[in-house]
């Protein structure tokens, strides 16, 4: 099974809610601490976590407490290093991290600079993070790769892991910035939404809401936006904000298992559409093409009932079966070939049968058949024996003999050539 998460940000998101909500999911502090202090700042601040409560609600507070120098010299010295993109990743890269972590933090801060620097019209690597921002940003946005890393989400081995997220709320009013006020949300934020398309709504509350740092780990690390995937929740992560807010003030992470149709572990579970109509004033002469027009852009079934309908009226239920990608290809024949309005949809599983098609001789000529097998434990065993109808048709018509007798022989060859 595969180990997904979801990013629930009703209050929106920021760094220390995303170290919050996975220090909650039992990623131990000091884990964190001893992985960080690769990075050679660990003299510039101290990391601790509490419980809190927000609106009677508990949950993890994580501070990033910053050590402030008091001689002037030391000042102007880490003011001297206000750091710049560039330093950022050698610091990373040199700080002996496990892989996913570092991959996953070189992005968060690569896809920040290039927010920034779209704000302010200059190159990604020109841009400046001021120092009180600079530690804080590093050890929330390392911090929170870490924890990902440490919980073990998986990636499907296609890049991003299986992270998920809400949409988010946009906040508003104004904030106080380094250059005077800014409008919520502020621009960063507002650039990084509009680099990955992110949803967005107003939840009425008029603070900020999402920080850049928490946009930019979730547009880095996220694969959609939205409803949370299929999954089975196994745990919840909270992770307190700042801000005391009209509605609890927390971030909720869910950890669980996708229990997504494609990636279910057994091979012989599928994915797949069933759409049905009823109609009661289609020529019957229609419906024959309808199958074929079906069956040619990908249908894996179709069939009609027979049904009665409103005001005594006979009609007919037409079902067809199709792999989900399929499913919007059907419909577009449904609508244009039959005089329904609606169509109803529902997507589920089906269990399949591994099947082979083999081949064997007859007196007649050579027959398909298709052959199932179903599984005990490790036995594989065979569950059914077909010859293909089409085969025996094509010979049946040939030699002039009865449909019945050639798939009769086929079968007989079959079992001959099995007996062994």
């Amino acid at each position: 099974m595969n180990k997904i998460a979801y990013f629930q940000c009703s209050t929106g998101i920021s760094g220390d809610m995303c170290l919050g909500s996975l220090v909650s999911l039992g990623v131990p502090v000091e884990y964190l601490v001893e992985k960080l202090n690769g990075l050679g700042i660990g003299q510039e601040y101290s990391l601790r976590a509490e419980l809190v409560h927000r609106q009677t609600q508990q949950a993890t507070k994580v501070d990033v407490d910053l050590v402030h120098h008091h001689h002037h010299h030391d000042h102007k010295h880490s003011h001297h290093h206000g750091r710049h993109l560039p330093e950022i990743e050698k610091m990373i890269e040199k700080a002996n991290l496990p892989i996913q972590a570092e991959r996953w933090s070189l992005g968060v801060f690569r896809q920040l600079a290039v927010a920034e620097g779209a704000v302010h019209g200059i190159a990604p690597e020109k841009v400046h993070f001021h120092e009180v921002g600079a530690v804080d940003a590093i050890v929330d946005i390392v911090g929170t790769c870490l924890g990902l890393d440490w919980l073990g989400i998986d990636s499907n081995g296609e890049g991003l892991p299986l992270i998920y997220c809400s949409a988010f709320p946009t906040g508003g009013g104004t904030v106080r910035a380094a250059h005077g006020q800014m409008a919520v949300p502020v621009p960063a934020v507002l650039k990084l939404w509009e680099m990955r398309g992110c949803p967005v709504y107003s939840n009425g509350i008029d603070r900020e809401l999402v920080t850049p740092t928490g946009a930019a780990i979730a547009t880095t690390l996220v694969r959609a936006f939205g409803s949370p995937p299929p999954m089975t929740v196994k745990q919840v992560g909270l992770g307190a904000g700042s801000l005391d807010l009209p509605i609890p003030n927390i971030l909720r992470l869910w950890l669980g298992e996708s229990t997504s149709l494609q990636t279910n572990t057994s091979p012989n579970l599928e994915a797949i559409a069933v759409l049905e109509t009823q109609v009661d004033d289609l020529n019957p002469q229609a419906v024959g093409y309808v199958f074929d027009a079906l069956f040619a852009v990908g249908a894996l079934d179709v069939f009609t009932q027979p049904v009665g309908m409103k005001k005594s009226r006979p009609g007919i239920l037409l079902t067809v079966i199709c792999h989900p990608e399929h499913l919007a290809s059907c419909e577009a024949v449904l609508f244009r070939e039959t005089t329904t309005l609606g169509i109803r949809r529902t997507t589920g599983q089906r269990r399949i049968l591994e099947r082979e098609l083999e081949e064997v001789e007859t007196v007649y000529g050579r027959v398909r058949v298709k052959v199932a097998f179903s599984e005990k434990g490790n036995v594989k065993a065979i569950a059914n024996v077909q010859p293909e109808y089409e085969d025996c048709a094509d010979l049946a018509r040939k030699h002039d003999v009865p449909w019945r007798e050639v798939q009769r022989l086929a079968l007989q060859s079959w079992y001959s050539q099995h007996q062994k």
